[in-house]
């Protein structure tokens, strides 16, 4: 009697490059679906930022421009108290730092602005189709520019007066 007790390194090996396999495409998976996660969490933060500064459209003191936002908060609040309870953290990208937040802000001299930030998830739908650049007037949605941006992908959301 020739009983078997183990498995052979062929079958080993191959149990283990399935693995490998199933995982691979595992991580795949989810990394896709952290990406859009993070532009979703842009877009939310973008979208109610938005309301405070697109309502008025904030000038700041340096004028008309193209700011990060961490360099209009703290005159946003010196100028009106009543945003510090909103502002209490300035909202900031997923990939963002406190000094670079990667979340713009363009506002003109005719009282016009935009809030807008770069998405990473390439694959997300342009509503924008007109736009190539953040434009103030020009409604909110994803539109494609001509440039990579700081996310790695030619997309991004704005919020527009």
């Amino acid at each position: 009697m020739n009983t078997r007790r183990g498995f052979s390194l062929l079958e080993l090996l191959i149990v283990i490059a399935i693995i490998g396999i199933l995982t691979s495409i595992a991580l795949v998976a989810t990394t896709q679906a952290r990406t859009k996660a993070r532009d979703s969490e842009r877009m939310m933060e973008i979208s109610q930022f938005g309301r405070i500064l697109t309502g008025n459209c904030y000038l700041p003191n340096a004028g008309p421009g193209d700011y990060d936002i961490s360099e209009i908060v703290p005159e946003l609040i010196a100028q009106n108290a009543q945003y510090a309870e909103y502002l209490s953290t300035i909202p900031l990208d997923p990939n963002g730092t406190a000094s670079n937040t990667l979340y713009r802000y363009l506002v003109t001299a005719g009282g016009h602005c935009a809030l807008y930030a770069n998405l990473e998830y390439s694959d997300e739908p342009v509503i924008l189709t007109n736009l190539t650049v953040p434009t103030v007037n020009a409604g909110t949605g994803v539109f494609e520019a001509s440039t990579v941006g700081p996310n790695g992908t030619t997309k991004y959301f704005q919020v527009s007066n």
